[in-house]
Formats: C-alpha cells, sequence, structure tokens
C-alpha cells in the first residue's frame, strides 16, 4: 500500500524513522499497565510500538483516509481502539479504559490548545510524553520575562514538572517540516485550588499582553482596574506589572486576592 500525503492544512508530519521510538519509550516511562492516549497517529509507527508495551492504546485521528493503512500497521493488536474525529471536540475524558499518559507526535496545528485543556480536562492523565514545535516546547517551561513566556508556560508549569526534553531532527519527517521539533515529557502534580478561576485569569492576563495586567484583567471583565491593582498591591506588585512578569504561584495568589 502507498504512503498516503501529508495534509498540510491538518498540521501533518508522519513520523517514519523507528530509531526515535526508543527515545519516546524511555521518556514516557512506559509500562505494560499503562493505558496511552495517543493524538495523531498518522501511519501508525508509534502506534504500532506503544501498542507492543503498554496495556492499552487510544489512537485519535481526524484524517479518516489513514484508516486502511492505519488498520493495516495495527493488524493483530487487539489493544487498540482507533477513534476518528477532533481530539479537540471529542470528550476524550470518557474514554474506557482511562488514559494514564498522553504520548503523541502531535499536529502542530493543535498541539498547544490540546495540551492546554488536559491539564484538567484529562485528570487521569499522569505523565505527557509529546513531540512538538521546537518554539513551542521552549513555551512550555519558559521563564518569566522572556519572549516565550506566556499563559500556556504558566498553565502548564503549574499543573506539571519537565521529566525530559530531547531535540528532534527535521529528517524523522515525512515530509520534512521547514521547523525545528522537540520532545519534551513531563509528570503531572496537584492542581492548586481554584485551578479554574486561575486558568480564566491568566487566559484574560495575556490577551493582551503589552498592557498592564490590571487593565487586561478589567478588559476580560474580570474584576475592575481599580481592583486589580488592589490584588497586585496584596501580592507585593506595582500597578503598573505586566502578566508576563509573574511567576506561576504568584497567578494563583492573585487569582485568590480577587475572589470575593
Amino acid at each position: 500500500m502507498s504512503r498516503p500525503a501529508a495534509k498540510k492544512e491538518l498540521g501533518q508530519h508522519f513520523l517514519v524513522d523507528p530509531n526515535l521510538l526508543g527515545v519516546i519509550g524511555r521518556l514516557a516511562e512506559l509500562g505494560s499497565e499503562d493505558v496511552v492516549l495517543e493524538v495523531g497517529p498518522g501511519l501508525g509507527v508509534l502506534t504500532t510500538f506503544l501498542a507492543d508495551r503498554t496495556a492499552r492504546v487510544h489512537a485519535v485521528e481526524l484524517d479518516r483516509s489513514l484508516e486502511p493503512r492505519l488498520r493495516e500497521a495495527l493488524e493483530g493488536r487487539d489493544n487498540v481502539g482507533l477513534h476518528f474525529g477532533d481530539a479537540l471536540r471529542l470528550d476524550l475524558a470518557t474514554l474506557e479504559p482511562v488514559p494514564t499518559k498522553l504520548v503523541s507526535n502531535l499536529p502542530y496545528n493543535i498541539a498547544t490548545p490540546l495540551i492546554v485543556e488536559s491539564l484538567d480536562g484529562l485528570p487521569s492523565v499522569g505523565l505527557w510524553c509529546v513531540m512538538v514545535q521546537r518554539e513551542v516546547a521552549d513555551r512550555f517551561f519558559a521563564e518569566p520575562s522572556t519572549k516565550a513566556y506566556g499563559a500556556v508556560s504558566v498553565l502548564v508549569q503549574l499543573a506539571a514538572e519537565r521529566t525530559g526534553f530531547h531535540t528532534v531532527s527535521r529528517t524523522v519527517f515525512r515530509p520534512r517540516p521547514n521547523v525545528d521539533s522537540a520532545l519534551v515529557a513531563f509528570r503531572r502534580r496537584e492542581l492548586p485550588q481554584g485551578y479554574a478561576r486561575v486558568k480564566r485569569l491568566v487566559t484574560a492576563a495575556f490577551a493582551h499582553r503589552r498592557k498592564r495586567l490590571a487593565n487586561s484583567v478589567e478588559l476580560a471583565g474580570l474584576a475592575t482596574r481599580d481592583e486589580a491593582t488592589t490584588a497586585l498591591a496584596h501580592i507585593g506588585r506595582e500597578p503598573a506589572t505586566r502578566a508576563e512578569e509573574l511567576e506561576p504561584p504568584e497567578f494563583v495568589a492573585l487569582a485568590d486576592a480577587l475572589a470575593p
């Protein structure tokens, strides 16, 4: 069977080099009892590797035209469930058995929103090992007051700690992407109390990155500028503070200070 052509509009870059699989297995800390969620299985190279080492793989693929190739690659592996649809729209929390790890070569165009939503939307996932664009991987654990630091940095760092990082050559994909990639692994930590409230605040704070944080909060309708300024003073920050200056735990403190 000929290899299907990747669809640019879906952000597809198929993993074709099996030499990288060992690195993924090590960073994902795969075990025989793991239930893995894989988003974007593509040609099934990673899927077969996961299926041979874990109890169950839920493989979610948007592109229905890949089904024949996937079923051929997975023939004889009855511990793989294929789910066709948009991973951002499917209710992945209802999968049975529940996934304990998310291990994927993520399509570029959904990587960030999928990771952000999985932090609280998939509470059963305890470890992520994902291949993403290098600049996206850098954002996950960026430091405050850097260009890469943003809402995703804060949310990921509040929910997890990084356990591994590995740069990836462009040559392991077909078609070869025009950007560098990286594998990044991180393990869940307990979410802060009131995480949903913190998430809304973080999203609002970075929605207008060049504005003062108090102004951004007011624009989002979460509090008045005066209330936000008072809350900033409560955590020891000046009225002119911008979102990128705050450490992740300070957003938790700020959300608490803003709470009625």
